[in-house]
Parts: structure tokens; sequence; C-alpha cells
């Protein structure tokens, strides 16, 4: 998993609540278990018209938001079904980072899981980051997740809370799998001894 330190992008803003996971990624796109080619499903209601063609009204078909990194809504992002699809379908697109005032709950853990850091902000601030996002390839939004800050294009800094083991994990570009690697050494340790303890088992089995 790729570390999340400090991210200086492109803010899309989405001026809605209740984004849910079909939303984000409809059920239809659920076949895979890859996490790469999802993407250009993100938001497909959205995004396209029936035909397939590109909704021109829609955010993230116009420029600079085709680039977006960062999305900017509000409540009750996340919401619906627990698919991990819809953070690997923002993650593919290249957002990584979501402002709001509040995340359903599984979303909020898979999207740490997953790379993504959901900032929750209040309503207040989330309609300021909006207009600021207004501003096109000049809407640069920084977060610092080190220092806690999302930092506005007029350089205002606003602090935002996040859990500490999390914040680690981020950091660290640390998921399930990585924080098990931490304790590689521990794992082949406990294994070699297992073995010497349990030379007597045969390690295979001879069928009859």
């Amino acid at each position: 998993m790729e570390p999340f330190t400090k991210l200086t992008g492109i803010a899309a803003p989405l001026p809605m609540q209740n984004v849910d996971t079909d939303k984000i990624i409809p059920a239809r796109f659920l076949k895979t278990i890859k996490r790469s080619g999802l993407g250009v499903h993100l938001f497909d209601p959205l995004r396209f018209n029936k035909d397939g063609s590109e909704k021109p009204e829609f955010v993230l078909n116009q420029e600079p938001y085709r680039k977006a990194e960062i999305i900017v809504a509000f409540e009750n992002f996340g919401c619906g079904s627990s698919r991990e699809h819809a953070p690997w379908a923002l993650l593919d697109f290249g957002i990584r980072c979501i402002i709001a005032p509040d995340f359903a709950d599984i979303f909020f853990n898979n999207s740490f899981k997953n790379g993504i850091l959901p900032v929750r902000l209040p309503r207040a601030v989330c309609n300021q980051l909006i207009e600021d996002t207004k501003m096109g390839g000049n809407a640069r939004i920084t977060v610092d997740l080190e220092r806690q800050v999302v930092v506005r294009p007029n350089g205002e800094e606003i602090p935002f809370e996040i859990d500490a083991f999390r914040k680690h994990l981020l950091l660290n570009g640390l998921d399930d799998i990585g924080q098990t690697l931490q304790h590689s050494t521990s794992i082949d340790s406990y294994e070699a001894r297992q073995e010497q303890d349990r030379s007597w088992m045969p390690t295979t089995m001879t069928a009859a």
C-alpha cells in the first residue's frame, strides 16, 4: 500500500449527502476481485448516460477535475452496502482523500485499509472548501497527515482529528498484510521452534 504523508492536489466538489456505495461503484461491476481497472466505472450512474456517453454536467467529467485527487462532499459519504470495491474504484481513479462531515462506518474503515484518507470536518468548513474548489486548476488543497491539517488555497490551515494507530498505518503504507509482515521475524522464529519441537510429526501424508 502506498504511504499517505502529504498530498497537494486538485479538489473536486461533490456537494451531496448520502453518496452510497452503489453510486460510487454499481453492483454490476463487482464481478472482479482485482483492485485495478475499477476507476473507469467510478460514479458510473452520475458520470455516464445509458449509452455510455459522458454527462458533461458531472464534475469528474470536467477539467481540471478529471485529475482530482481529493473529493469534498457532505454527510454520510459511503453509506449503503459494505463493498470494498468502493475505495478500490476511488483509488484506481486517483482519489487519495475524501473530506466530508462524516462517513458510513464500514466505508470509513475500508478507506484506511486501502490507503485513502477520510477527513471529517464540519459542514461549514466543507462549504468553504467547496467554494475553494470552484477556482478550477487553482483549487489545490493540501492535506498534511503528519501535521493533521488541511491547507486551503489561501494558506489557512484547518486541523483535523485522526486515530493515532490509523495515522501510523497510513503514514507507513501498512494494510492488514503489511502489519503482519512487520512481525515476520517473530513468525519465522515461531515456525522454526514448532518444526523443531514437533520433529516427530510426519511432514507429508502417504496415500493408503
